[in-house]
């Protein structure tokens, strides 16, 4: 398995036991007390930030390839990155 998809796995779990804990303070009254609502944000914003990662990482996956890029030799790749000259006034 790649490191990506460890990485997937790994965020995926961190958000399932975020939005399980964030149940689990709510439904035993305890996300009513001020330490309660401090690890209700916590969840919270712990399963954002996973949940971020991997909009990323799905994004990025999914994003089609240029399939011209791929048959372009590296040089001309390089070519075409370089911006063009400044025109004199």
């Amino acid at each position: 398995m790649s490191d990506r998809g460890l990485l997937f796995l790994f965020s995926l779990l961190m958000i399932l036991l975020c939005l399980g804990g964030m149940a689990w303070l709510i439904a035993t009254g305890q996300a009513a007390t001020v330490d309660g609502l401090f690890m209700l944000l916590t969840c919270a914003l712990v399963a954002l930030v996973f949940a971020l990662y991997v909009v990323f990482l799905l994004r990025r996956t999914l994003a089609a390839p240029d399939p011209e890029a791929a048959k372009k030799p590296a040089a001309q790749r390089a070519e075409a990155k370089q911006p063009a000259p400044a025109a004199a006034d």
